[in-house]
């Protein structure tokens, strides 16, 4: 099968066009011939192997000298080709989607059923694949949202951030958002009643939750935003130079330092993939209260300038590779 590989950290240079084997559907397993995936902030870390203390601490993903699965990509949508041992409700031709921990760049996944569940009947392949890492993030983040609280989502038009700003109003709460000039009216299209374009104004004024997606404020000027009895989230965002030794680690660890000083509560969660989530997320998206942003699609061949685009430009939105044919 085709699949993009990746032997040894670096640049988008780095990745290829290759022939591999295909894999097999292990107990518990399903095969997926892939018709689509997506590319997060998560892929090029890996691809760098940034931050360096990743190395270290993850190595089912980061080796020391290069990713520890050469074929990387973890969101994806595509059609059941087999189901393993002990795998009884999903049929051949099923319409699926998912996040594996790597090789979602490829014609074909093996994942373990658990990670994944039936497509959105209203989205395609292509959107379906928009899916998993980014909007489950944003479930994560937001579940203590209740209705009418003010919730302030730094970088409102990123992967993550462009559901966010819908969850956060499906929940009933006030959003402002936090974009460049380009993506202010993408940002009030997707639900934001406010948006500040940061290059141009200052934030100011407090709110019940601040979710901060960008990493480039300190945590001094994050808990300012925040009324006292309010919550700051954490979630990625930072570094992009590819050479750092904490990236935004270093901004979720002084999170994690001071949560038991400050009046805010400060939550640095994390998005575990569940069979309950992504069934959440389906039950949202067919109700039509949450829909994937797409900012732009490449062929599998076109992987490496995806990532490259990613890292470089900070894309709006979601960035999809197709696979196969997505009719």
């Amino acid at each position: 099968m085709r699949a993009i590989v990746q032997q040894v950290y670096g640049s988008a240079a780095m990745l290829a066009a290759e022939e591999v084997g295909r894999p097999s559907a292990g107990a518990g397993e399903v095969l997926v011939r892939v018709r689509a995936a997506s590319v997060n902030a998560r892929d090029w870390h890996v691809m760098r192997g940034d931050p360096k203390i990743a190395r270290w601490m993850d190595r089912s993903v980061f080796g020391r000298r290069g990713p520890a699965n050469p074929v990387q990509g973890g969101d994806f949508a595509g059609t059941v080709e087999a189901v393993g041992d002990g795998v009884t409700d999903l049929a051949v031709g099923e319409e699926v989607f998912g996040e594996a921990v790597s090789g979602a760049f490829a014609e074909y996944l093996a994942v373990p059923r658990a990670l994944l569940d039936r497509k959105p009947a209203n989205l395609s392949f292509a959107e379906a694949a928009a899916v998993p890492l980014a909007a489950n993030t944003a479930l994560t983040c937001l579940r203590h949202v209740g209705e009418d609280e003010r919730v302030l989502i730094i970088g409102a038009s990123g992967g993550v951030g462009t559901f966010a700003v819908q969850i956060a109003r499906a929940r009933g709460a006030q959003v402002t958002g936090v974009c460049s000039t380009r993506n202010v009216e993408a940002a009030r299209s997707l639900g934001a009643e406010h948006v500040v374009d940061y290059t141009r104004d200052i934030v100011t004024g407090r709110y019940d939750t601040v979710l901060d997606l960008a990493g480039t404020r300190t945590l001094r000027a994050l808990l300012r935003l925040v009324e006292p009895t309010g919550t700051l989230v954490l979630s990625g965002g930072g570094n992009f130079d590819g050479g750092s030794w904490f990236g935004p680690v270093g901004l979720l660890a002084r999170g994690q330092l001071a949560r038991p000083f400050v009046k805010p509560a400060i939550r640095v969660p994390t998005a575990a993939q569940t069979p309950e989530a992504l069934t959440e997320l389906r039950e949202l998206i067919e109700s039509g209260m949450v829909r994937p942003a797409i900012d732009r699609t490449y062929p599998l061949a076109e992987t490496p300038a995806a990532i490259e685009y990613m890292e470089t430009e900070h894309a709006r939105a979601k960035i999809v590779i197709t696979v196969a044919s997505t009719d």
